[in-house]
Formats: structure tokens, sequence, C-alpha cells
């Protein structure tokens, strides 16, 4: 694992990225598929996709759309640590590389930046399945300060 490598985070960017994917006010698409965020640093998130029967896909595998929002979603909290709640993300390109198959087992996906320009953000994730690594990315993402 990659945690050892980023900074902790100050108290109240931890305590407010901590909650991300449990929205009180409505679900969004991640949440639907269960995410949960294990670790959080400075430019990096790992992110566990608890295994569900219902992410099959007809093969018996877990369904590579799921393991592609895993890997869309663990760079955004990553992405957020520097910036202040009201900004938002958008991702621009996602270049993923699916490596193995998953079959009935949860999936942990660490993200993390890569570079930091003015109004986008370059980054990197994995995802493994116990030892195995299964998908590999590289993320471009928008960034957009409130106005």
């Amino acid at each position: 694992m990659r945690a050892d490598r980023f900074e902790p985070l100050p108290d109240d960017v931890l305590e407010r990225w901590s909650t991300f994917g449990r929205w009180p006010d409505r679900q969004y698409f991640p949440s639907l598929l269960g995410l949960e965020i294990e670790e959080l640093k400075q430019d990096y998130c790992r992110m566990r996709l608890p295994y569900r029967p219902e992410h099959e896909q007809p093969a018996g595998v877990v369904h590579g759309g799921a393991l592609a929002t895993l890997i869309d979603t663990v760079v955004v909290p990553a992405i957020g640590s520097a910036y202040g709640p009201d900004t938002q993300y958008m991702t621009v390109t996602m270049n993923l590389s699916y490596i193995g198959a998953v079959r009935e087992a949860d999936v942990v996906a660490e993200g993390w930046v890569t570079r930091r320009g003015r109004s986008t953000v370059f980054c990197r994730a994995e995802a493994v399945c116990g030892d195995r690594l299964v998908m590999e990315g590289s993320l471009v993402y928008a960034v957009r300060e409130p106005r």
C-alpha cells in the first residue's frame, strides 16, 4: 500500500472527507455500489468496493463498470484534500486497464494525485483483489472553484 508516502490531513479536512459517499440529503451513484473509504491522506485515498451479487455480470465476475466507478471515485477525496468544500470535480479522461477478473470478493483501490495544475489534476489508481492487481488507471480531472 502507498499510504505511508503521503502526509496526514488536517483534522477539519479529514472530518469533511471521511463522510464522502454517505450523503445525508440524497443518494448518488457511488453510494449505490456501497463504496467505503478506508484511509485518507493528503493527495491519497483508499476505498473498498464490498462484494455484492448484484455487482456481477452474467459471466459471474464483477462488472467492469463497477470497477471503473471505484477507480473514478477513489481519486476524488485525494483531489479534494487540497480544496475547499464547494469545489467541483469532473472527470476529463480516464484510461483503464482491466488486468484480472474478480469473483465473489471485495476490491480495494488506492488513488493518488501525481500532479496538480491550475485547473486540472492528474491522478493514478490501482485496484486489488486480495494481493492480486485487477485494474489500474490514469485519470485527469477538471477542478472548478466556487464563484
